[in-house]
């Protein structure tokens, strides 16, 4: 398996993304909207070469012609197993936190502070509902 890396002429572009979360030289870590959109557009038969350019990343002799089918396929995967909030979690089943890189500029940890705020909003509202759903049971239990 031949393993990509960038240079760092390619990070820097990928850095101005606004759908990149963060760039390393071996690999891409997209925002959790960015992947929510593309999930939802998939499931609406769209081909994921497609929808990653009419997302924005244009620039697929960057990141591979197959990695847009590669990140689809895992993103549904985890959303049809936990569904949205699923993609504003990281592997370990964790919200996705900015780490304290001293590199990172104010903007970068902005951005993460965004996603990670998204994803508690997310949270709250399945909670939300879930605890609505939970008194209407409870009302129907009781009539």
């Amino acid at each position: 398996m031949n393993k990509r890396t960038f240079s760092q002429e390619q990070v820097k572009a990928l850095k101005q993304n606004p759908n990149v979360l963060e760039v390393k030289s071996n690999g891409v870590t997209y925002t959790p909207e960015f992947k929510v959109k593309a999930v939802e557009a998939s499931l609406r038969g769209q081909n994921p070469l497609q929808i990653f350019k009419e997302l924005g990343l244009f620039d697929l002799d960057i990141i591979g012609k197959d990695v847009p089918r590669k990140r689809i396929y895992n993103w549904k995967k985890i959303y049809d197993e936990h569904g949205e909030v699923g993609l504003y979690l990281n592997k370990r089943n964790s919200a996705r936190q900015g780490g304290s890189s001293n590199d990172e500029s104010a903007e970068e940890k902005l951005k993460k502070a965004e996603a990670r705020i998204k994803f508690l909003e997310t949270e709250n509202e399945f909670l939300k509902k879930l605890e609505e759903q939970e008194r209407q049971a409870l009302r129907k239990k009781q009539d």
